[in-house]
């Protein structure tokens, strides 16, 4: 009988371990390989912020690349003025100008390159972006070159280098947003369809140079050397001198302060300064994944400015009346699910001297025109505030439609009433001047609503 192969190999395993091992020779061992340093986290990728005003909420892009992440911006709005104007014209916006009329108000392509720390941002504004913004930039009429016409078409055109210190250094040349009002220029990222007073008389962009320095990935400080307040050219000798700070301590809080230090950017005036600050506070208050009500944010911002010399102070004196700037605006934004959200809100502007107010558009007036029918003058008084009650349907993260109803009112006629702001037959003579025998039809309150189809991708 064989004996088994399994005994046989339990039988000789007390020989195996007592047995001389022999040694077998290795190859020389490579040096340790120094270990490489860990790499800053990104700025404010520690936490999701899409929940914030201002803030998109797909935050990938299906068109990204190694040296291209593309972007596609639609806004489409029709509006309803319960003052009917007869001429469609509206006032007082520079998210919209014409009511009971299909507009595209932006179409924004482009995108931003990168590649070895090259950077750089392109975006188109065709649409009624361009006019409305350019004609209350009194810098066009400044000098030789129509620059109104060479920028109308672009709302973010700018090129940079990336430093690889701290948590990040960005140098930027060109057109690029200015968030000073916290709504964004792009109405997708926003809230509401149409900020308060305090945004929407504020600059959307700024044309200079910009420096953005990330000390943490918390914390963002901006340095501005601008060509002035929502200026293509300087009107005067002296540059727009800025900056901003940006922290979120976590993922439920924000602070933003932007800050003009000075700007000599009233035309005719090369003497008057301005000044500008600009708060907001951002709170995501609430988040379950039960109950009506999914999540809840608020967004505070408060302004103060003024323009001293020439004329203008900010207290106010018998030989230079008052001129400054003081407005609040609060917002809260209430989530039922991913894709129903609510926002109400509103806020307050006093203005005397009105250097900041939106000039309506009376017989084609322009910021640089000016017009006898809503005067500019030092002193002139300007108290504004409005309401609005915002519904958002987003199907998917690329589309928002959005319902709004707004109230405005003011302490003087400025809204187009039912006669309009245009003289019959349409504008007529130098843009802004008076029409014999014509008068516009300005209102005090405004009620309106607002249906839009928001696309970004």
């Amino acid at each position: 009988m064989k004996t088994p192969l399994l005994l046989l190999l339990v039988a000789g395993l007390p020989a195996l371990a007592q047995a001389p091992t022999t040694s077998v020779p290795t190859p020389a061992s490579e040096p340790a390989k120094a270990a490489e340093p860990a790499k800053p986290a990104e700025p404010f990728a520690f936490a999701d912020f899409t929940w914030m005003n201002s803030v998109t909420r797909n935050s990938e892009s299906i068109l990204d690349s190694k040296y291209f992440t593309g972007e596609f911006r639609s806004d489409t709005s029709v509006t309803h003025s319960f003052n009917n104007p007869s001429d469609h014209s509206l006032v007082g916006s520079t998210q919209t100008g014409r009511v009971d009329e299909v507009q595209l108000q932006h179409l924004g392509v482009g995108g931003d390159f990168h590649f070895e720390n090259v950077r750089g941002r392109i975006l188109t504004q065709f649409g009624t972006y361009g006019p409305l913004n350019s004609r209350n930039d009194p810098s066009s009429t400044v000098g030789q070159w129509d620059s109104q016409s060479a920028y109308r078409y672009v709302a973010e055109a700018y090129g940079g280098y990336h430093f690889d210190v701290m948590h990040g250094l960005n140098v930027d040349a060109g057109i690029f947003m200015s968030y000073i009002g916290l709504f964004s220029y792009y109405g997708f990222d926003n809230w509401a369809y149409q900020p308060s007073y305090v945004s929407a008389n504020t600059p959307w962009f700024f044309n200079g140079v910009r420096i953005q320095a990330f000390p943490t990935d918390k914390l963002k400080l901006e340095l501005w050397l601008t060509n002035g307040w929502q200026s293509y050219n300087s009107i005067n000798h002296s540059p727009g001198i800025g900056g901003s700070i940006t922290w979120r301590p976590n993922e439920n809080w924000g602070f933003i302060s932007n800050d003009y230090f000075t700007g000599e950017d009233s035309l005719g005036n090369p003497q008057r300064k301005r000044r500008h600050t600009d708060n907001s506070i951002l709170w995501k208050e609430w988040e379950s994944k039960s109950g009506i009500i999914k999540k809840a944010a608020l967004s505070f911002t408060f302004d103060l400015g003024d323009e001293q010399g020439d004329g203008v102070s900010r207290s106010g004196t018998p030989t230079a009346p008052k001129q400054y700037m003081a407005g609040w605006m609060l917002y809260q934004r209430l989530w039922f699910s991913d894709k129903q959200a609510m926002t109400v809100g509103g806020g307050y502007l006093v203005n005397p001297g009105r250097y900041l107010a939106l000039l309506p558009p009376i017989n084609g007036a322009t910021a640089a025109s000016g017009t006898p029918y809503f005067t500019e003058n030092p002193g002139d008084k300007l108290n504004q505030w409005d309401f609005s009650l915002t519904y958002d349907y987003m199907p998917n993260r690329f589309i928002t439609f959005r319902n709004e109803l707004n109230r405005r009112f003011s302490n003087v006629p400025y809204f187009a009433g039912e006669g309009g702001i245009t003289p019959p037959g349409g504008n007529q003579g130098a843009p802004g001047s008076v029409v014999a025998g014509w008068a516009p039809d300005l209102r005090k309150t405004e009620t309106r609503i607002t249906t839009a189809m928001l696309v970004k991708f």
